[in-house]
């Protein structure tokens, strides 16, 4: 199997055009270092040695883009991607890529056909699902002959957190039922974990007592899949004992921590941002004291300032609540409030009195300038919620330029 593309033949013409938009039209955009990526995955796959890498793209990779993401994931060792949309993996056969692909949530009948057809792997955990996945295989082996490959199957237990996967007597019936099908392979089995990110939370060690156990009901049945995956970016860098054959890293990937409590844990304290949010400034004046600024005239100026406009807003994943909760950029190097509601397509920024802002001065608004960083986490922290739904809601408006 192809191990990634060369960097001449990657699916990234549009780059061009998105440096053109980022440079000479709307000046904002997305940069993602996969220099970065490689390097995560790199040391990911070095920590959970011999486990192998699977690297979660879905969600066009947590909003970096997932065709560029899988090329540089699989430079740094990773052998499989996991998406959880066939529509996802058929994005990626587009793009070349022929590594494994695992579709990590059971796909609907209408979509097992190109699961089969893109070569894809299918997660299954529904009796309904193993029919709908064996009736297209057949049909796939009627149109093409028998010389097909049997379809690898990963069956998904439900350990505990009781979003989706099979009971234990459930899962035990679909291993069976898979092991009689010609068309089928049982390559692996899975499950996933609630609480990984929280050290002491005992309920990881049972899920994956849950885990053992059902895996032993499989064998002891003659039935055992090799591939054995359960640990996600917190269970493979925190819990070795989680690893098993394959981990599943997502957010880590993209040098975000997988939750605050395990922050500081060496081998999460050694990852590296791989995004930033950048802009221009589009227009720059000052704004006596005691004016007020943006819709609802909420934010109040306290000196005469200057106030910066910054062509972005919520419709490019800035969320409309960030300026409430204390919302900062950088600008110059210093650490600026967001000044009044974020609009649609602009914010504005107090950059203090006397301030030689002008236009076209970049603005961070996640990444690092000079000695000063806003991380996705700081935003999710402000905004009561978690970085992985930071950098999922970055809209595909905003360019993305890969450095």
């Amino acid at each position: 199997m192809t191990a990634a593309m060369p960097r001449a033949d990657r699916p990234d013409g549009y780059l061009t055009s998105a440096k053109r938009v980022a440079g000479w039209l709307r000046p904002a955009w997305l940069e993602v270092d996969l220099a970065r990526v490689t390097a995560n995955v790199a040391h990911i796959a070095r920590t959970v040695a011999p486990a192998r890498v699977c690297a979660i793209v879905k969600a066009d990779g947590y909003g970096h883009g997932a065709v560029q993401v899988a090329c540089a994931a699989i430079e740094g060792g990773a052998s499989y991607l996991g998406v959880a949309l066939a529509e996802e993996g058929h994005e990626l056969r587009q793009a070349g890529l022929d590594v494994p692909v695992l579709v990590l949530s059971e796909p609907p009948p209408e979509a097992m056909r190109m699961v089969v057809e893109d070569h894809l792997t299918a997660a299954v955990y529904t009796a309904g699902g193993l029919s709908a996945l064996l009736d297209a295989a057949r049909a796939e082996r009627r149109d093409s002959g028998a010389g097909c490959a049997p379809v690898p199957v990963h069956l998904k237990l439900d350990s505990g957190m009781h979003r989706v996967g099979a009971d234990e007597s459930t899962f035990a019936e679909l291993a069976a039922a898979v092991a009689g099908q010609p068309e089928l392979v049982l390559e692996g089995a899975f499950t996933h974990l609630a609480v990984a990110d929280e050290p002491g939370n005992a309920y990881t060690g049972e899920q994956l007592r849950r885990f053992d156990a059902a895996l032993a009901g499989l064998e002891a049945e003659g039935t055992k899949p090799h591939l054995l995956h359960a640990a996600n970016s917190a269970g493979a860098l925190c819990h070795p004992e989680a690893r098993y054959a394959m981990v599943r890293p997502g957010i880590a990937m993209y040098g975000i921590s997988p939750g605050p409590l395990v922050r500081a844990h060496p081998a999460v304290a050694a990852l590296q941002p791989v995004l930033s949010l950048k802009a221009q400034v589009s227009f720059a004046k000052e704004v006596e004291a005691g004016e007020r600024v943006s819709y609802g005239l909420r934010y109040e100026l306290a000196h005469r300032s200057v106030v910066a406009t910054v062509p972005l807003g919520y419709a490019d994943g800035v969320p409309r609540r960030l300026y409430e909760a204390g919302g900062e950029v950088l600008v110059g190097g210093r650490r600026c409030p967001i000044a009044g509601t974020v609009t649609m397509d602009q914010i504005m920024v107090d950059c203090g009195p006397g301030a030689g802002v002008r236009t076209g001065d970049e603005v961070v608004l996640i990444g690092r300038q000079g000695s000063e960083e806003v991380t996705a986490w700081e935003w999710a922290s402000r905004l009561g919620t978690i970085a992985y739904e930071v950098t999922c809601g970055l809209s595909p408006r905003l360019p993305r330029i890969y450095v």
